[in-house]
């Protein structure tokens, strides 16, 4: 399923903007008895338009393969989850959401932010094409359509009369490999005065702090608000707002509206982020092609780290088994020779292996067994919540490290410094 024009404009995909090489997908994980058989690997070569400026990788597997048996459960982050709550807060006080209102979620995982609407007694549903995610929220009462979302399941669900006055995803547009299907998808279902607001990591930020390793199949396109814009605008709805959060290293949330609903003004902070974009180079192609260089150099900083550690007789081990830290570890060819297990919450990963690096994946009291030196904190947008949590690590001298945007040792302050 390879493509060479871009998904947005159909323009030919010429420039590179970063090849991390060839990975497995980034949320297999293997057990015992996988690790002796063939993995397939796939090309990580992302691409940038040079006409509508959408960084993507061309779809190399079908998201069938990827998504319909998920190791990803978003209410193992406490963060994560206020996160949620907050926004749950914020929505029915913008949008006056009641018990007459009809909320729908995108992807909507294990029920993670949907409960939180239910608790405050507002109609919801769920969209999720992992079977086995859904099944978890439909088992905390939330209703879960087990399904792909785009234009055909829209179609079904509107005549069920199933339209939303708040339409939401979060994570998930960067996950489709037709855009326009998906966006097209939303057009049908959203109500002719809904909004709906859509959060995904912003371009910006990962070319200026280098995170690379949020690169892998599972995430088709990497968006700026200029891209956005043109891509919601291509299926008549309008970014009337948007927010900038710290979530994942530093999203976007947008807010859209139909065309025709124009009681939503244009606010100034979504023109004043366009133009920030534009000064920072988004629309230039040099912007892009430079960041392969820094890529290249953080992996030779990761790896004489290790190097230097191993050496002294050092104990190395990971905290977390994040889709993020797999492009990492395979990018950098880090296996068990120089990380002797990873940690994680999520029992699903539990006693499984790291696609690609077959690092093994054991409960968190496995830290304070081994008493290890250095702790990698590969889920690096968590490190406050992780360090708190792993606050024993101190006892023994142990200490943690982060590899994005540089590989650097993180205080007791929580903050990093």
């Amino acid at each position: 399923m390879t493509s060479v024009t871009c998904r947005l404009c159909s323009a030919a995909l010429e420039h590179v903007f970063v090849d991390l090489g060839s990975s497995p997908l980034s949320n297999s994980y293997l057990k015992a008895e996988q690790l002796q058989e063939m993995e397939p690997f796939f090309p990580l070569k992302v691409f940038v338009c040079a006409r509508c400026w959408l960084v993507q990788l061309p779809a190399v597997t079908l998201p069938e393969a990827i998504f319909t048996d998920y190791a990803y459960f978003s209410s193992y982050s406490e963060s994560w989850l206020r996160h949620a709550r907050n926004y749950v807060e914020q929505m029915i006080a913008l949008r006056s959401l009641s018990s007459s209102s009809h909320v729908m979620e995108l992807a909507s995982n294990d029920g993670y932010l949907l409960q939180y609407f239910v608790e405050r007694g507002i109609p919801v549903l769920g969209v999720e094409p992992a079977a086995n995610v859904a099944k978890t929220a439909t088992e905390k009462g939330i209703p879960t359509r087990v399904a792909f979302f785009g234009r055909q399941t829209a179609r079904e669900l509107a005549e069920e009369g199933r339209h939303a006055d708040l339409l939401l995803g979060n994570n998930v547009l960067a996950h489709v490999p037709d855009i326009h299907d998906f966006i097209g998808g939303m057009k049908i279902i959203l109500k002719p005065e809904g909004i709906l607001t859509m959060e995904f990591p912003h371009l910006m930020n990962l070319i200026d702090y280098n995170q690379f390793d949020t690169i892998y199949h599972e995430h088709f396109s990497y968006l700026s608000f200029i891209a956005a814009e043109r891509a919601f605008a291509d299926h008549g709805l309008v970014l009337y707002d948007v927010e900038e959060l710290s979530t994942h290293g530093g999203s976007l949330r947008i807010y859209g509206r139909h065309v025709e609903h124009t009681e939503l003004p244009v606010t100034q902070r979504a023109q004043a982020l366009r133009q920030r974009e534009r000064e920072l180079g988004l629309d230039r192609l040099e912007t892009y092609i430079d960041f392969g260089r820094k890529v290249e150099a953080t992996k030779r900083d990761l790896l004489e780290f290790l190097i230097a550690a191993k050496r002294e007789g050092k104990q190395v081990v990971g905290y977390g088994a994040p889709a993020k830290g797999n492009t990492l570890l395979n990018y950098c060819g880090v296996r068990q020779d120089f990380l002797d297990y990873t940690v994680d919450r999520n029992p699903h990963k539990q006693g499984l292996f790291l696609p690609g690096t077959h690092v093994p994946i054991h409960a968190p009291e496995r830290i304070a067994e081994t008493k290890p030196d250095y702790v990698i904190i590969l889920p690096w947008n968590l490190k406050d919540e992780v360090i708190a949590q792993m606050a024993h690590v101190r006892e023994w001298g142990g200490k943690f490290i982060v590899p994005i945007p540089n590989v650097e040792e993180v205080g007791d302050d929580l903050h990093g410094n």
